[in-house]
């Protein structure tokens, strides 16, 4: 991959010397699928471009090595009942590296005590009558009670987005949202549920919402074949997936530059001038199409000159930043621990949000050094409540860790750890988000060569990020055809 662009300017307006170009800004995993699309569409009749501001691509997907194993130091799987992100797996030649977590549960931490994860839940919400038992202990007696009880009428059909704790609050009680609801939106988006959206978090429950169905229902009638798993990963790390998609990029015949950082976007006559490089020696590229695939906030700079309405939305979208720390720990300190990790809620005011044994949860990672150290990740950071990540890696590590000590109960000394800081890493889908989506990629198909994807829109996770890439390929495609 090029460290840079050469030259002032990159001229391939002229068609009759020169195929169709497409940039395609942020090389993430969803400005590489956009950029696969387009390539697959096009073959050698198109140039196409991506621009990566840091070293690497890949995003928030990465590996890493700690104690002499690979780690995911990003997300570690995805959701395999989509099937966006099993078949781009298939098509890139990785189906034997298909691998689905074990068995194992994870617990939940409730009053100072663990508790194993109830079935019967959708995004810690009770949707089964049948289970409500296994909410005991996690909630207390009038808890479980209070949840069993739900208010519901047919006069209580939703018309708008609520936020997710009004609506499961006023059906269950408080402490549905508090103790099972929290720390699941919480490992997801890192948000609140007193201002995450109920239609683009979990919108099973929208639309049960929107009908004025109950949220507990009986039990479901068992499936006739056997249950697909829910998660998957790959041996080798999730962070496999961009860089083994970016080589297949480049063989393809698509460019990759890192270290490149878009400062400008213009309109030509002709399409579209990309300012790269330095204030005082800039560069540029000139280009037919460009698809962004940015966070908000440098997605809204780079529009605010050309598509204000769709910029002003987009600035208005909060994000929170997270940390992973991952642990290489002796095994004979964790010798006997089961379960794949924790879960923490905010009312039990402990900074980790999470814990995940990885060692037990992926046998790939057990099976690399068995006879070494187990691998621990503990998450940290929550919209709003960034100052704990202010810390150093030195002093962020112990508190993580005293933390851990205490609710396992084991004296736990890694033999190596690493810290990654995803600033800005998760965009927060306030009530009212879905609208503020469409609203925006209106306005961006109002100019002709121009396409957004991203986190910001159809979902956080990879199979939703490759969806909403796959959409901003055709959507220029098309554009492009309109106003040929």
């Amino acid at each position: 991959m090029a460290d840079g662009i050469k030259g002032e300017m990159v001229d391939v307006r002229d068609r009759t010397a020169r195929p169709r170009r497409f940039v395609v800004v942020g090389g993430g995993i969803s400005g590489l699928v956009a950029a696969w699309r387009l390539t697959q569409k096009h073959g050698p009749s198109a140039e196409v471009l991506v621009l990566e501001s840091s070293p690497l691509v890949g995003g928030k997907l990465r590996v890493g090595n700690v104690g002499d194993v690979t780690v995911d130091l990003g997300a570690e799987s995805v959701l395999a009942r989509r099937p966006e992100a099993v078949e781009l797996f298939s098509e890139l030649g990785l189906d034997e590296d298909v691998v689905h977590p074990r068995a194992a549960s994870a617990s939940v931490l409730s009053r100072d005590k663990l508790y194993p994860l109830p079935p019967g839940t959708v995004m810690g919400v009770p949707v089964d009558r049948t289970r409500l038992s296994a909410l005991a202990g996690i909630l207390d007696l009038d808890e479980v009670a209070r949840a069993g009880q739900e208010r519901t009428t047919e006069a209580l059909r939703l018309t708008e987005d609520i936020d997710v704790a009004s609506w499961v609050t006023f059906r269950m009680g408080r402490a549905v949202v508090d103790r099972l609801v929290e720390p699941l939106l919480g490992g997801v988006y890192a948000g609140n549920a007193d201002r995450l959206s109920l239609q683009a978090t979990i919108p099973q429950l929208w639309q049960r919402a929107r009908a004025g169905r109950p949220l507990l229902e009986g039990t479901q009638p068992p499936p006739s074949a056997p249950a697909r798993p829910v998660f998957a990963g790959l041996r080798g790390g999730v962070g496999r997936l961009p860089l083994v998609l970016a080589e297949k990029l480049e063989e393809a015949g698509g460019e990759i530059r890192t270290g490149v950082t878009v400062r400008g976007l213009a309109r030509t006559a002709n399409g579209w001038r990309l300012t790269t490089g330095p204030a005082n020696g800039p560069e540029y590229i000139e280009a037919d199409g460009v698809v962004l695939a940015v966070p908000a906030a440098p997605a809204a700079r780079l529009l605010s000159a050309e598509v204000p309405q769709a910029a002003q939305k987009l600035a208005g979208i909060e994000t929170a930043s997270v940390a992973v720390i991952a642990a290489a720990v002796p095994r004979a300190q964790l010798e006997g621990l089961t379960g794949t990790g924790l879960l923490i809620p905010p009312i039990e005011k402990r900074q980790i949000k999470a814990a995940t044994f990885s060692s037990n949860k992926w046998r790939w990672v057990s099976d690399e050094k068995p006879e070494d150290n187990l691998i621990v990740r503990l998450s940290l950071g929550r919209a709003r409540e960034e100052s704990t990540l202010q810390r150093d890696d030195a002093d962020l590590t112990e508190l993580a860790l005293a933390e851990l000590r205490e609710l396992i109960g084991r004296d736990v000394r890694p033999a190596e750890t690493q810290v990654v800081r995803w600033g800005g890493a998760l965009p927060q889908y306030e009530v009212g988000h879905l609208d503020r989506v469409h609203r925006i990629r209106e306005a961006v198909a109002g100019v002709p060569g121009l396409a957004v994807c991203g986190a910001v829109f159809d979902g956080v996770g990879i199979p939703a990020c490759i969806a909403a890439a796959a959409r901003a390929a055709h959507d220029l495609d098309v554009s492009l055809r309109v106003s040929a």
